[in-house]
């Protein structure tokens, strides 16, 4: 990750919300900075980056749920979708 991008995602506060995307969301991001030519283009799609992870609903213009990561022994009560019973 380039220092700039990492400097402004702790400036913002945005370093979890990056971290809690998809690796494949994060390699996207950042490839899409590093394509661009024009170090404007480069800050256009920054600030879109950071805006939707700020949001935390977008990913690239598109709708983005983030999954939820299960509390610690909620997945205990069913495997192979039964339920078990004591």
């Amino acid at each position: 990750m380039p220092d700039d991008v990492r400097q402004v995602l702790l400036d913002r506060g945005l370093e979890a919300a990056y971290g809690a995307r998809p690796a494949y969301q994060q390699n996207d991001y950042l490839g899409w900075l590093a394509r661009a030519k024009r170090g404007a283009t480069r800050e256009q799609r920054l600030a879109q980056m950071l805006d939707e992870l700020a949001a935390g609903d977008r990913y690239m213009h598109m709708s983005y749920r983030a999954v939820r990561v299960a509390r610690s022994g909620a997945g205990d009560e069913r495997r192979g979708g039964r339920r078990e019973r004591a």
